[in-house]
């Protein structure tokens, strides 16, 4: 009997041989058929950085057998990684922050175990080429060069491919590199989100309106400054004194040091404000609403909301209940006083990616004039060479101003022996600079040169003496 059937299996897969050697069958298939888009080989595992525990630095792994992602919808595409970007929510995620609501979105209906995000991929920015299409994706095809802000529910760019639906990626501005590319998809679709989904601002109506942005050093308010700053707004922004130079070169009108004092003063003796972004937190909302014009649809747009961790610690059914009765109560109360408060989100968007690389391609704002003693603003290349027997991995934190780069001398964790160029490390990239390049919450490298990084501060963006 299993002679027969092996023979049937054998009789079967040569029928099947010949008929698709046939010319009359090939002649039978429709001209306006789409072949399927599939890579040369066959591929079941691949390198990435995992973790498979929430924790500190320790919980990071090295493994070349991460799964290889699959397309399981028809507007999935897989993008080969050529470079990734590392932000502070890696930092969070990797402890845990918002683990309750990301694992709800990933398994809605709870069918899962607890845990089965693991082995989970950290890196929310990526820059790369598109591997493979699903039979529904019109807009790219193979080989594209695109860029892409991953969701932090999915799985992230520290590997070598990453799974994406096609409306989350967009092609890569076509003047910068993979490397600098991978420094801005997050950021900037998160000041997007904040400015013009939930704040309401567009090109056509951004024109003399005053934005106050609260922390505009980092790297959201970095982006913000010039986004609004292109479209023609007024812009303040509040940062130390060691950043003052730098916002003022990518274009702020007014600067607020908030180390020389409490900050509500000097602010509250400007014009009223139509819009501000809230990058702080804290007590800002104490005081900072009545900074707005009242009663002229001025809004107050935070990022900084308790709605993760309220998740996190009374679950996802009473928290997402304790951040809806808190935000309501709030936009009740300052909607009696005449200004509208809105909490503000990351949203993945490649029509928002699609509209930054036009402003990037189109160098706006201008670039600025670097001479003389003008603080510029680069994205800085630092690299180590470890020569030891055992390669380490060593943490950065970066600080304003640029004559202070601090890379701790102890040791998180061993680079695995297999990691390509495993002794290279690289921590960011000092490239031609501008301005809307500069995303001093994020930095880039390539995947081929390091795969591994502890980030803990800001990428340093300022004038160089390294």
């Amino acid at each position: 009997m299993l002679k027969m059937t092996s023979l049937r299996r054998l009789v079967h897969s040569r029928v099947l041989l010949h008929l698709s050697e046939s010319p009359g069958v090939h002649s039978s298939l429709p001209r306006c058929a789409r072949l399927l888009s599939t890579s040369s080989r066959c591929r079941t595992v691949m390198p990435a950085w995992v973790i498979d525990k929430y924790g500190s630095n320790e919980v990071l792994r090295f493994t070349k057998n991460a799964s290889f992602p699959i397309i399981n919808y028809p507007n999935e595409v897989i993008v080969k990684v050529f470079a990734a970007g590392l932000s502070p929510i890696d930092v969070a995620m990797r402890g845990g922050y918002g683990a309750a609501t990301l694992s709800m979105k990933r398994d809605p209906l709870n069918i899962k175990q607890s845990g089965s995000e693991f082995p989970l991929v950290l890196g929310r920015d990526v820059s790369g080429v598109i591997m493979e299409c699903g039979l529904d994706v019109k807009h790219f095809r193979e080989g594209d060069e695109v860029w892409a802000a991953i969701p932090p529910w999915k799985q992230g760019s520290l590997a070598e491919f990453v799974l994406l639906s096609a409306n989350e990626v967009s092609h890569k501005p076509k003047c910068l590199s993979h490397i600098e590319a991978a420094a801005i998809p997050y950021v900037a679709t998160t000041a997007w989100s904040a400015l013009v989904n939930t704040g309401g601002l567009r090109k056509d109506n951004c024109a003399n309106k005053r934005i106050l942005i609260l922390g505009g050093s980092g790297g959201v308010g970095t982006f913000a400054v010039q986004m609004v700053k292109a479209w023609g707004a007024h812009v303040t922004v509040t940062c130390s004194q060691n950043a003052e130079r730098f916002l003022r070169g990518l274009g702020a009108d007014h600067v607020v040091d908030y180390t020389a004092g409490p900050v509500e003063k000097p602010l509250s003796a400007l014009e009223k404000f139509n819009l501000i972004l809230d990058n702080v937190g804290g007590d800002t909302e104490s005081w900072a609403l009545k900074l707005l014009k009242p009663w002229s649809g001025a809004k107050y747009v935070t990022l900084v909301t308790p709605f993760m961790q309220n998740t996190d610690r009374l679950g996802v059914a009473d928290g997402m209940m304790q951040s809806a009765a808190t935000v309501a109560s709030k936009a009740l109360k300052h909607l009696m006083k005449g200004v509208h408060y809105r909490w503000g989100f990351f949203a993945p968007s490649g029509c928002a990616l699609d509209e930054i690389r036009d402003m990037v391609d189109a160098k706006q704002p201008p670039w600025l004039d670097v001479s003389g003693d003008v603080m510029a603003s680069y994205i800085y290349t630092y690299t180590h060479i470890l020569l030891t027997p055992t390669p380490k991995v060593y943490s950065l934190t970066t600080t304003l101003p640029s004559s202070q780069l601090h890379i701790s001398s102890s040791p998180l964790y061993p680079l695995s022996e297999t990691c390509p160029c495993a002794n290279l490390l690289l921590f960011g990239c000092f490239h031609q600079w501008h301005p809307l390049l500069v995303s001093s919450a994020s930095f880039s490298f390539t995947w081929k040169s390091i795969i591994a990084a502890s980030f803990y501060g800001r990428l340093l963006s300022a004038r160089s003496n390294i």
